[in-house]
This record gives structure tokens, sequence and C-alpha cells, in this order.
């Protein structure tokens, strides 16, 4: 299994390793013709052939551990797409194989229409110093990256599958997005298509690192061809990162539940869950949520948990494409004390649907975790649509990386939110029932107090609501706290609630899930 905080660590730290001038590749004198048209033509013919065997890991990669890894450095002056002798412009770097990175991919870069493969090299790579005998360098490209301006990290990579991670606006890497999810949450099904080939092509202009990344994905169910044109606003530190995606699929088998422009994150325990905190830190997790705006104008934010058991949860849009992500709203240092991998800078991931995609629904799957190594947090689109052997999918989304909330509103969010024992404090608990408790901020909520004529509106969909109150925080203006107790039973419930002022939603929707 790949270990999800090493590859984080090796995007990390991998640039520390080597310095000096960049050089542009050769200017192509041949290749072959390329272009979108050409992708997706000849990943539907691979479709409509026998599955050919996917790349297989090295069975070496497996001695080039986190240690050696770390000492090998893609040559500077070997960079792709940098001017000559600038260490500068958002140059791509190659990443080499390793035990967390085990599989070969081919990589071309794409100039004037023509297509020119990058030959493997071992001068491509150095060594660099460190304990014991040097690594071997072994033949093969595992992914890549583009660094910032002036070589010093970097904000984009593809590295494994058909993962590819950013660092956001803050600079730090977190959760991921993939290609395609197929048969996520249905047990011993779940299948992972890989990137086997990418095409790289630079775009835009210097000032945002454009680059546009093709991708042919292939897997036992699927073939598929992508685009995904990426651009850093504002340079580091302070601008998101933006991808916008077209993809065309073309099933060769059916497929349970196809999952469209997936995220992928952790969530071990925050303030919500307190008797899973198992470590010293108060919380630990790469996002604390998911957001949803539906097409019938309702936001829905439902914090993430860390459940017994695995749990599958839809929210179904008949009106068409939900935009929607899984976001890190908790920014306080001091909600997590981690000075090392700095959970409070982790980037949002913002899924903004372009076009019709149908009816379907917004997937969130949970999986129990004990640790902060496992990605156990997935999201994704479902189209109603079967996906029967034979169809043809085509969908095009904006990606945005982000380090706050994808758009204004006037409706109060989510900012805080605990649970505990029902009943009143100084009292005997309510036996058999929980409390949640949730603060909301924002400009609807700014000047009304207990007058106003704001209530709480709140349903279960399993046991029975047994009160909800809602009232304004003394000395936090604009700040108002939800409190409701419901009973509980063996099996997982939802307790949905929002403020509303004559009929009228004054914040976006919570949806909180407790019990088994």
């Amino acid at each position: 299994m790949i270990d999800r905080r090493d590859i984080l660590r090796l995007l990390g730290a991998m640039f520390a390793l080597g310095s000096g001038a960049a050089a542009v590749a050769a200017p192509s004198s041949g290749g072959q013709p390329f272009s979108w048209d050409w992708l997706q033509d000849h990943a539907a013919a691979l479709a409509r052939t026998r599955p050919r065997p996917l790349p297989q890991p090295d069975p070496r990669a497996h001695a080039v551990d986190y240690d050696a890894a770390n000492r090998i450095f893609f040559r500077p002056d070997r960079a792709l797409f940098a001017p000559a002798g600038v260490d500068d412009g958002y140059a791509v770097r190659l990443f080499p194989i390793s035990r967390n990175a085990p599989i070969p991919v081919r990589v071309s870069v794409v100039e004037h229409g023509r297509a020119r493969l990058i030959e493997h090299s071992e001068d491509m790579f150095a060594i660099g110093p460190g304990e014991g005998a040097a690594p071997k360098i072994l033949p093969g490209i595992a992914g890549f990256r583009v660094m910032n301006r002036g070589g010093v990290g970097d904000w984009l990579a593809f590295l494994g599958a058909s993962y590819f991670r950013s660092a956001g606006p803050l600079d730090q890497y977190g959760l991921s997005a993939r290609g395609l999810a197929i048969d996520t949450g249905i047990d011993g099904r779940e299948e992972f298509p890989v990137f086997t080939a990418f095409w790289l092509e630079r775009t835009g202009s210097d000032g945002d690192g454009g680059l546009t990344i093709y991708a042919l994905l292939e897997g036992p169910s699927v073939v598929g061809a992508f685009r995904i044109a990426s651009r850093r606003l504002g340079g580091s530190g302070t601008g998101e990162v933006v991808q916008d995606v077209s993809m065309a699929i073309r099933l060769r088998r059916d497929v349970a539940r196809l999952g469209i422009a997936p995220l992928t994150s952790m969530f071990w325990y925050d303030e919500g869950n307190p008797g899973q905190r198992a470590d010293w830190r108060p919380e630990i997790h790469d996002s604390d949520g998911l957001l949803i705006h539906n097409r019938a104008g309702e936001r829905i934010w439902r914090p993430l948990g860390n459940p017994a058991r695995a749990t599958i949860n839809g929210f179904a849009d008949p009106n068409g494409g939900s935009a929607f992500g899984l976001l890190q709203r908790d920014r306080a240092f001091d909600h997590y004390q981690d000075d090392g991998v700095f959970y409070e800078k982790r980037p949002g991931l913002w899924v903004e649907p372009q076009g019709d995609w149908g009816p379907g629904a917004v997937m969130l799957y949970e999986i129990p975790t004990a640790r902060e190594t496992d990605d156990n947090i997935v999201a994704f689109w479902t189209p109603d649509q079967p996906a029967r052997a034979g169809a043809s999918f085509a969908f095009d989304y904006r990606l945005r990386w982000i380090g706050g909330e994808p758009g204004a509103s006037p409706l109060a969010r989510v900012v805080d939110r605990w649970t505990g024992t029902a009943g009143r404090p100084g009292l005997e608990p309510i036996a058999g029932a929980r409390r949640v408790v949730v603060d909301f901020e924002g400009p609807s909520l700014e000047g009304l107090d207990r007058s106003s004529g704001v209530r709480a509106v709140v349903s279960v969909d399993r046991g029975k609501l047994l009160s909800a109150t809602a009232y304004p925080v003394v000395g936090r203006p604009g700040r108002w706290r939800l409190i409701a107790d419901a009973s509980t039973s063996d099996q997982p419930a939802n307790l949905r609630a929002t403020l509303e002022k004559g009929g009228s939603p004054l914040s976006e929707t919570v949806i909180h899930q407790y019990g088994a």
C-alpha cells in the first residue's frame, strides 16, 4: 500500500537537493502529429480492442525507499519549458521511479502540433549526499511536477494512478483529485484506472505558469482522454490554482457506480468527534467538510466524519450537476498544533460543472481510520445515466484549489460544530440521545437578536428530534448557535438544520450524521 504521507513529504522535499541554471529541452525537430481530437479518437479506438496489459511496478523500486528517493533529484538543467539559462518560468521536472511511485508513465512534449516523447536517461537525475550506498536510478519516469518561480518547491504534481495534487494558494499539499472513480464504496469492486501517458503543452503566459496536460486513461473497465488546462492565478502564496478539465471516456464493461471529478482526502478527528482522538494534537484532517451548491439554490455543508464502518451518502440533484468540494474551513494553527505538516494550510478543492451534466448525485464515501496516513474520504459526482459497456461519457468542469470559500454568499456558514450528551447541563443526561451544537456566522445574521424572529429548522431522518433552539452568541456579533437534541438508534441518522427568518433561509443547511 502506498503511504500517502510519504508521497506528500516527497512532493515537498525532493526539490531541496540540487540547484543551478535551467535550460529548456531541445526544440522538437520531428515527433508525431498531436491534437485533442487525435487523443479522443485514439482512446475510443483502444476501447474497442482487447485491453492491453497496463504498465507494471518495477520490482527493484522497493529498494528505493523514502530516504533513498529523497537523494534522487531531477537535474534543473534538464527541466522542461524553462527559459534557457534561467531557473525560472514554472519549469517542469520529472519524478524518478521509487517505492512509492513504482510504475513508469510516458511523457511527451507538444510543440507546434507535434509530440516528442521524452526518453529516459540516467543523466536526467543526480544523487545528492546522504548516508549509506547511493540509490540506483531505475529506468523510467514516474510522473512530473510544475515548479514555482525560482525553482524552489512546486505547485502541481501528477504522481501515481490517475491522482494529481496542487499545493494551492497556501503552498501546502493535502487532498488529491483523480481522473475517474470506478465502483467506489462497493466492497471488493473498486478499480483504479491509470494515466499511462501524458502530453505536456505550454499554454497561457509565463505569468500564470499555464500548462495544458493531456492524458490517456486506461483500466479494465474504461479508456479515456483528458485535457487539463492548468494555471496559477497571482503566483505563489497569493492566488488559487485553476484547472479546466475536459474528459471523454468509453466503457469496456458495465460499471455499477461511475465517479466523475473524484476528490480524495483524509479525516481522522476534529472537535466534533473528540472520542476518536488518540493523538496529542487537537485535530487531524486535510478537509473538514463537504460543501454542495445544488441547482435548486441550496447550500449544504456536511461535516466529515470517521464512522465505525464504511458509509456512503448521496445528495441527489435532479436538475443537473451540483457544484461541490472538500474544504478545510478551520484555518487556526492552534486548533491543530502541528508545525511539521501544517493542516491549517491544506487547500480546499472545488468542482464547478460546465454545461448540463444531467441528473445525478454528489456521493460521499467515508472509511474508518485510526491514523493520518490513510486517505479515507472520497467525494464525486455520479450520473443517473446507466454506465453500461460500450457507453460513452463526456464532461467538462473546472477545478479550483482554494484557501477560502468558493464564492461570496449572504447566507451564514458553519464555523464550528460540537457533539455531546443530550439534556440540560448540570442535570442527568438524556439516555439514548445525542446533542449537536453548530455555530453559524455571516452577514445575514448581523444586527439580529432574540426578538428578530430567527428560528432553528431541524429534522432527523431516523429517531426523534427532542428539542431545537437557536440564539445569538453573547459578545460575538453575527454569530448564532443552534442546539439540537435527538434520540439515537443502531442505524446512522442524519440531522438536517438551518436558520430561517420569515420562511427564508439565513444560513446554509448543515447535515450532521450521528449514531452507529
